[in-house]
C-alpha cells in the first residue's frame, strides 16, 4: 500500500471507529479478492464467454431446457463452493462484534459473508444467494444442496418435488426483479447510519446505489473502500483505493477467525 492511501486509511479508520450504526454495502470486489470472477470486468464470466450471459436471462431461462441444463452444470461447478472468506470479511465480521454493524447489504450471491461469520439476520442479499433454490411456480425454497446433488446424479434439468414446477437458483436473474422487502430494507438502514462503508462496488448498479446518496443526504459520513474509482466518489467523506483484504481490516480494526 503506497503512502497516500495509508493515509487515507488512517482518516477511514477514525471516522469508522467513531460510527455508533454502520451500514456496509459490499460489491464484487470483495469476492474476486476471494478468487471469484466476476461478470463484466477483464476477466469476467461475461467478458470471456459472451453467450453465457443467456444463462442469467430468467426469458431464456424458462423458454429453453438446454439453457437450464448448462446453468445448472455452471452452478454445480460454480468457484463460490471451494472460495474461503478473505480477511475483508472477516473485518467486516469484527465490525459486528464490536456492536458498531447496523446492517450489510451485498451484491454479492456467494454467501461468503455468512460464511465469514457475519450474522445471517443483518445481511441483505439484494441480488439473491447461489446457496439456495427456489420454484418459480410454486415458491418452494430450499438449501442448493440435494438439488446440486440430483444434477451429479445425472438429473440434467431438475424440477420441483412439490408441483413440478421450474427450479432455479435463487439468485435474481436479468428479467426479474428485486425483491421490494430487501430494497427497502437497504434505503431505510442508508437513511439511518451515521456511517457508509462501501467496499468493493463500483457504485455503477441501480437502484442499489442509490444508497449512497440516500445516506450522505441525511448526514452519514460516506467511506468508499475499492481497487479503483466509483461513480459516487465525489460524495464520499473518504476514498480509498487499495486491496480490500489489507485495508479493510486496518479500517475496521481487526478481523475475526473463520467460524469453527
Amino acid at each position: 500500500m503506497d503512502e497516500r492511501a495509508a493515509g487515507r486509511v488512517d482518516e477511514a479508520a477514525v471516522l469508522v471507529d467513531a460510527g455508533r450504526r454502520v451500514v456496509v454495502l459490499s460489491g464484487a470486489g470483495m469476492s474476486t479478492a476471494s478468487g471469484i470472477p466476476d461478470f463484466r470486468g477483464p476477466k469476467g464470466v461475461w467478458t470471456r464467454n459472451p453467450d453465457a450471459e443467456k444463462l442469467s436471462s430468467i426469458d431464456h431461462y424458462v423458454a429453453d431446457p438446454e439453457v437450464r441444463r448448462r446453468a445448472w452444470l455452471m452452478r454445480l461447478d460454480s468457484p463460490a463452493w471451494r472460495a474461503v472468506p478473505g480477511r475483508g470479511h472477516r473485518a467486516i465480521v469484527h465490525l459486528e462484534r464490536r456492536g458498531q454493524l447496523d446492517t450489510l447489504v451485498t451484491q454479492n450471491i456467494d454467501g461468503l459473508h455468512q460464511e465469514a461469520g457475519t450474522s445471517p439476520e443483518l445481511v441483505a442479499e439484494v441480488h439473491g444467494t447461489i446457496r439456495e433454490v427456489v420454484c418459480l411456480s410454486c415458491g418452494w425454497r430450499d438449501v442448493a444442496g440435494p438439488t446440486l446433488d440430483r444434477v451429479r446424479a445425472g438429473e440434467a434439468d431438475p424440477h420441483c418435488l412439490e408441483c413440478d414446477g421450474l427450479l432455479k437458483s435463487a439468485t435474481i436473474s436479468f428479467g426479474q426483479n428485486l425483491i421490494p422487502d430487501d430494497l427497502q430494507r437497504a434505503f431505510t438502514a442508508a437513511e439511518r447510519c451515521d456511517v457508509l462503508l462501501a467496499v468493493g462496488s463500483t457504485l455503477s448498479v441501480y437502484p442499489i446505489a442509490q444508497m449512497v446518496p440516500i445516506a450522505r443526504n441525511a448526514g452519514a459520513d460516506i467511506v468508499i473502500v475499492n481497487g479503483e474509482r466509483t461513480e459516487l466518489d465525489s460524495l464520499a467523506s473518504v476514498v480509498v483505493n487499495a486491496d480490500l483484504n489489507e485495508a479493510l481490516p486496518l479500517i475496521c480494526g481487526g478481523v475475526a477467525p473463520l467460524p469453527g
